[in-house]
């Protein structure tokens, strides 16, 4: 072979203008990484100065008052934030089971002819806007509970009784419990999902393993398959809370957006975000303004420190 033939150092790696395009590129993922940081500290920046005359007025009685009186300007957050905690935590006690069962019969014991309809359906159900499961629930699921849910209950219940102090309110179907089967629904497209693909995602030599042992299928999904997808399992868990946290316009719906500390379950309340979609279009003070600016914090607050709990756990998971 002669030396023309041969193909120079300078053909085999390339031209220079190579390690040009790469700088260039890390360039480029360097200034989107703190591009989204100073977006993030801005927010925080932006809501901190918003609400400090919220928080300068009123101090920690903004956190442990129940009074939210525009024409006073009084303004105390305990209501809401209490709405938005409770919820939460109540879509995600009636979600997450539904999601685990949900995602394991499609894997586990769903006929072929049906897995594929059913998650192309779970998908839609995900992408249905949030407004229109807010009207669903307060033309069609509030009166429905109303009618066949709180009027008996209240008509059964012994006056004073545990039953009756969790259940009593208003029977007009717009309460915190069916504002949490309203996050609940969906919430629930999104981690039964999530769940689908971890399941998915399991080696078929464990399943197949944990069966071989004479395992049964409680056994092998319980022993086997969920340990395996624990660690992304809480992130889809705290993927769907945040869902739940941040969400305005179907709560706003049929909530109630009553101020006061919920006394019971059937009782109406409000959530930081339905406060802020009713009220700010319609705050005329500074301080008004700043209360629910002040609001916002809180709830950036909350989801942040939903985030540092999954990091946490995360964390411990990986010490197993």
């Amino acid at each position: 072979m002669t030396a023309s033939a041969a193909p120079s150092i300078s053909t085999a790696i390339g031209p220079p203008t190579r390690g040009v395009q790469d700088q260039l590129f890390k360039i480029l993922c360097f200034s989107a990484a703190t591009t989204l940081l100073a977006a993030l500290a801005g927010v925080i920046v932006a809501l901190s100065i918003g609400g400090w005359p919220a928080f300068r007025t009123f101090g920690w009685r903004f956190f442990t008052s129940t009074t939210w009186n525009p024409v006073t300007e009084v303004f105390g957050g305990l209501g809401p934030i209490v709405g938005t905690l409770l919820t939460a935590a109540l879509s995600l006690l009636f979600a997450l089971p539904t999601a685990f069962g949900v995602s394991i019969f499609l894997v586990e014991f769903a006929p072929k002819v049906i897995r594929q309809p059913v998650a192309t359906a779970i998908q839609l159900l995900a992408g249905i806007p949030s407004v229109v499961y807010g009207m669903w629930g307060l033309f069609v699921l509030a009166p429905f509970f109303a009618a066949h849910v709180q009027l008996p209950i209240a008509m059964a219940a012994t006056p004073g009784s545990l039953l009756d102090r969790l259940t009593s309110g208003v029977p007009n179907g717009a309460n915190i419990f069916t504002a949490s089967i309203i996050l609940a629904i969906m919430i629930l497209p999104y981690m039964a999902a999530i769940f689908r693909e971890l399941l998915l995602s399991v080696p078929p030599h464990l399943r197949e393993s944990a069966y071989g042992m004479g395992a049964t299928s409680l056994e092998a999904v319980w022993k086997v398959l969920l340990p395996f997808i624990r660690r992304s399992a809480i992130g889809a868990v705290m993927l769907g809370l945040g869902r739940a946290l941040g969400e305005t316009m179907a709560v706003t719906f049929i909530i109630g957006n009553s101020h006061e500390l919920p006394k019971s379950l059937f009782d109406s309340g409000s959530t930081i975000a339905s406060t802020i979609a009713n009220e700010f279009t319609e705050a005329t003070s500074q301080m008004h303004y700043s209360a629910l600016i002040a609001l916002g914090l809180v709830l950036f607050m909350i989801t942040f420190l939903v985030l540092g709990v999954a990091r946490a756990l995360l964390g411990a998971l990986r010490t197993y």
